[in-house]
C-alpha cells in the first residue's frame, strides 16, 4: 500500500471511529509501526490544519481523534440547537484546577488544600466527564484516586496534562480575566 493510500486508511479509521484510537490500534489496523502511523496521523493533522478546513485531527495522549474545528462550533450548535453547557462554579474550577495539577489526587487530599469539603465539586466534574477515578491510593482506606480525562484536553485545548501552563502567582487583573476566559470557553463548549 502507498503512502498516501496508508494516510487515506489513517482518516478513514479516524472518521468512522468518532473516539480517540490509540496509536497502537492505528499501527495494527494499517499494518504499521507505531511511529509510522504516529507520523501519518501527525501529517494529516497538519494537512487538515494548513488547509483551514472544518474538521481537524487532535493529538490526546497517545491517541488522535477527527473532529471538528472549534472556529466552527457556533455553526454546529445552530444545527442541533443544543442547550449550552452549564458554566462551573468557582468552587468546581478550583478542585478542577487542583486535579490538573496535582493528579492523581484523593479527595482528602483535595479537602486538605481547599480546607473544604469538596465532594460535590468532585462529583460534578465526574458527572461532566472532566475527570475520572484513576484507581486507589495504597494507604489505609484505599481512598480513590482522580486525574483528568480526554474530554478535559478536549474542553480546555491541550494535547496531554503536561501541557497545562506552569503554575505561578496570578495578580486580581489575570485570574478576573482567567475566569471570563474559562467561562466563555465552557459557554461555547469547547
Amino acid at each position: 500500500m502507498r503512502l498516501c493510500e496508508k494516510e487515506a486508511a489513517v482518516e478513514a479509521v479516524l472518521f468512522a471511529s468518532g473516539d480517540p484510537v490509540e496509536i497502537e490500534s492505528i499501527a495494527s489496523v494499517i499494518g504499521e509501526d507505531k511511529d509510522t502511523a504516529e507520523s501519518l496521523a501527525e501529517s494529516l493533522s497538519m494537512k487538515y490544519s494548513s488547509e483551514k478546513r472544518g474538521i481537524s485531527i487532535i493529538r490526546l495522549n497517545n491517541s488522535y481523534q477527527m473532529c471538528a474545528d472549534r472556529k466552527y462550533f457556533d455553526y454546529i450548535d445552530r444545527l442541533f440547537r443544543q442547550p449550552k453547557r452549564k458554566k462551573l462554579s468557582q468552587a468546581v474550577l478550583e478542585v478542577l484546577a487542583i486535579i490538573a495539577y496535582k493528579q492523581p489526587i484523593t479527595k482528602g487530599e483535595i479537602e486538605e488544600i481547599r480546607g473544604v469539603n469538596s465532594d460535590h465539586a468532585v462529583n460534578k466534574l465526574v458527572e461532566y466527564g472532566l475527570v475520572e477515578e484513576r484507581g486507589r491510593k495504597s494507604v489505609p482506606g484505599r481512598p480513590r484516586l482522580f486525574g483528568t480525562t480526554d474530554e478535559f484536553l478536549r474542553n480546555f485545548g491541550y494535547s496531554s496534562a503536561e501541557g497545562l501552563p506552569e503554575l505561578r502567582a496570578p495578580g486580581a487583573k489575570e485570574l478576573e480575566a482567567a475566569e471570563r476566559e474559562i467561562d466563555d470557553m465552557i459557554a461555547k463548549g469547547e
